[in-house]
């Protein structure tokens, strides 16, 4: 963990599985340009659990609660130990499934404020570009909610709802992230 609550406390990540991490320094930037107001009392989804760092980390710096959604069940034992290891699992959810089914289900009761997909560097614009017009369905997403992306440089940004606006962009060697949302405020560079 880079900061907060959680500060110092190493996570695990899944042996034998196509899991990527997301670096130290991506983490520092993209929670840094998000800032306090954005994590403060927000309701997260990690789209792409991993090892659950990405949601972990915003639990570590404020956020209200974590629904963490991965379908590799490896990982899902990891993301278990984690949230263990941080004394947080009483503040998140893990969710067994893909994230195209879990966004085909019910919305939420409460609308996410913020959501980190994170998805393998393979997935094609158009299956990202799938996930978000989901996203964008009712319900899910809070008006000024904010949608980390963080992806291959090589593959570029996806294709966005048309409410949505991209608010922050930065490349880090194979790595593009990406703020967007709908109403998206810019955070601090």
């Amino acid at each position: 963990m880079i900061a907060g609550e959680f500060g110092g406390l190493r996570l695990v990540a899944p042996k034998g599985s196509s899991t990527r991490p997301t670096t130290d320094r991506v983490k520092e930037s993209v929670f840094g340009a998000l800032g306090p107001a954005r994590l403060v009392g927000a309701h997260v989804l990690d789209g792409y659990g991993g090892t659950g760092a990405l949601a972990i980390e915003a639990l570590s710096r404020g956020a209200t609660d974590a629904t963490i959604v991965e379908r590799d069940p490896r990982a899902l034992d990891v993301i278990r130990r984690n949230l263990a290891t941080t004394h947080s699992t009483d503040r998140a959810s893990v969710k067994r499934r893909g994230l195209a089914g879990f966004l085909q289900g019910s919305a939420p009761t409460t609308p996410f404020d913020l959501v980190f997909l994170d998805p393998p560097y393979d997935m094609t614009g158009a299956d990202l570009s799938r996930i978000l017009d989901l996203l964008d369905q009712p319900g899910w997403l809070a008006s000024d909610a904010g949608v980390v992306i963080e992806r291959g440089s090589a593959a570029g940004p996806p294709t966005f709802p048309a409410a949505w606006q991209v608010s922050w962009e930065r490349v880090y060697g194979d790595t593009l992230v990406v703020l967007v949302g709908p109403d998206a405020d810019t955070p601090p560079a």
